[in-house]
């Protein structure tokens, strides 16, 4: 197979990486919270009933922030039930997943839940926009922000939380466009509560940063006119746009899905010119980032079978969207991860959804073990090496042809130089059957040695990490890769992730 190239130099860069690009998503929804972050009655227990081993998993894949409550379950979250005693919590039934709440775990735990994540776990919090609007998010940013003095300030103090949470991140709904959200708007519509509650938060905290709901998906029929309506109401007022994209096969067209990134990065330079377009008619000289704030594989096509079905009588916590992730996801997850890193300069918030258990990088069995899924690597090799300023990364690649996209490069890559000086590259090889060799020259960087080359790959590409063999997929060190006289050389396993360490 021909070799794919590409050069890196210091002087061409895409952007700063911000640690929010490693975020990911906590909903109440299936077994997220309930027996996979939260089970009291686990061996591992803490005081607080949340999972150790779970905590300890979160913190190895390196998780920043961490938006909450929804998600779909947002949109009819009744903020006042979720804090006060547990006890005396009410259960509710939640609409958007056919589920009761109980409420059990609710907002102080899930500030207390960040704060044993670690100092990098910041708060992003989802106000109701579906059946709620500017009173409830008002009331819900005075109990969880002001420092007191307040009726609803006090009332947190007296539940036990005297410092205010310092929530600075917001964002103003979910999924506003979709017909399935309760409470779903026009794209005027929605931009007009938007612009009013982002009005009104601003007057109590200007500091605050707003993400308004951008499009569900790029193939939503309101796609880009319902960005440029909804900006054209809250383009001085917010900081962020969301989009929300998932990933799976179609009719067994596995090339297409190993090409997934290609869709996911059109979607963020399309949103990135309507957002500019806005701009520039408003002649602003603003610029709007983009808050990918939901993004993965997902099997959607099993989760409609059991929305449809006649199943759900409304369980506490059942299992829903569990999905079991092969090596082959996780080569698509991790390009999905370049995508981002390769738009470092607008995307400057991202989270993986979601967190624990729903199509998760972590799973858990009540009363039992948690274990990492393929996914879980890619994500935590990302964040921990995936620091720095992204290099501008151009590939000269061999390609194939794919049903949804055309013609594709089978490499997908980017890089990352830290502040140290070293550089890590990220590089998918798309083909199922080929190894893929690398060529990479290196210009004005100064960097003499391979630390290290982490491949996930195997033989068999619907291998996974189940309950039985937690452990059947991990990364191993590639061989053979080198660095001579300014070149970097390497071959990259058919249908691979890869993590080259360059000091």
């Amino acid at each position: 197979m021909r070799t794919a190239r590409f050069t890196l130099d210091p002087a061409f860069t895409t952007g700063e990486v911000n640690p929010r690009l490693f975020g990911s998503f906590v909903e109440h929804l299936g077994r997220c919270v309930y027996t996979g972050i939260f089970e009291p009655t686990h061996p591992t227990a803490d005081p607080a009933g949340l999972r150790q081993d779970v905590l300890g998993l979160i913190r190895e894949l390196g998780v920043t922030t961490l938006r909450y409550p929804g998600g779909n379950f947002v949109s009819g979250y009744r903020w006042e039930d979720s804090v006060g005693p547990a006890e005396d919590r009410p259960r509710r039934l939640d609409l958007a997943w056919r589920s009761t709440e109980t409420n059990r775990f609710g907002l102080s735990e899930y500030i207390a839940f960040l704060k044993k994540v670690g100092p990098q776990a910041e708060p992003m919090m989802a106000i109701n926009l579906g059946t709620r609007g500017v009173a409830e998010a008002l009331e819900l940013q005075e109990y969880a922000n002001h420092p007191s003095g307040t009726a609803l300030s006090d009332l947190r103090a007296a539940h036990g939380d005297k410092d205010p949470f310092g929530i600075k991140v917001w964002c103003l709904g979910n999924e506003m466009d979709g017909p399935w959200q309760t409470g779903h708007k026009t794209a005027e519509e929605y931009g007009r509560v938007a612009a009013e509650t982002a009005r009104a938060m601003r007057q109590m905290d200007p500091s605050v940063e707003l993400v308004a709901c951008g499009s569900s998906s790029q193939s939503m029929p309101t796609f880009a006119d319902w960005e440029a309506t909804v900006l054209a109401e809250t383009y001085d007022l917010v900081d962020y746009i969301s989009l929300h994209a998932y990933y799976e096969p179609q009719d067994g067209d596995l090339d297409s899905f190993l090409a997934s990134a290609v869709d996911m990065e059109s979607f963020i330079e399309n949103v990135v010119a309507t957002c500019d377009h806005v701009g520039a008619r408003l002649k602003s000289r603003k610029k709007i980032n983009l808050s990918f704030d939901e993004w993965n594989v997902w099997y959607t096509s099993r989760w409609h079978e059991i929305e449809n079905s006649d199943a759900r009588d409304w369980p506490e916590a059942p299992r829903l969207l569990e999905d079991n992730y092969s090596v082959l996801d996780a080569v698509v997850f991790g390009s999905l991860l370049i995508a981002l890193l390769r738009h470092a300069d607008r995307v400057t918030v991202a989270c993986l959804a979601q967190l624990v258990n729903v199509i998760a990088p972590i799973l858990t069995e009540p009363g039992g073990p948690a274990w990492r899924q393929t996914t879980f690597f890619p994500f935590a090799q990302a964040s921990r090496y995936g620091r720095g300023r992204v290099l501008d990364v151009r590939v000269d690649s061999p390609t194939y042809d794919t049903k949804k996209y055309g013609e594709t490069n089978l490499l997908h890559a980017t890089a990352v130089r830290a502040d140290d000086g070293t550089v890590t590259v990220f590089a998918v090889n798309r083909s199922r059957t080929e190894p893929l060799p690398l060529e990479v020259a290196l210009s004005g960087l100064g960097l003499t040695s391979v630390a290290e080359h982490s491949v996930l790959a195997d033989e068999d590409p619907e291998a996974r990490n189940t309950l039985e063999e937690p452990e059947r997929v991990t990364p191993r060190p590639a061989g053979g890769t080198s660095l001579n006289e300014g070149t970097l050389s390497a071959v990259l396993d058919p249908l691979s992730w890869n993590m080259i360490r360059l000091a």
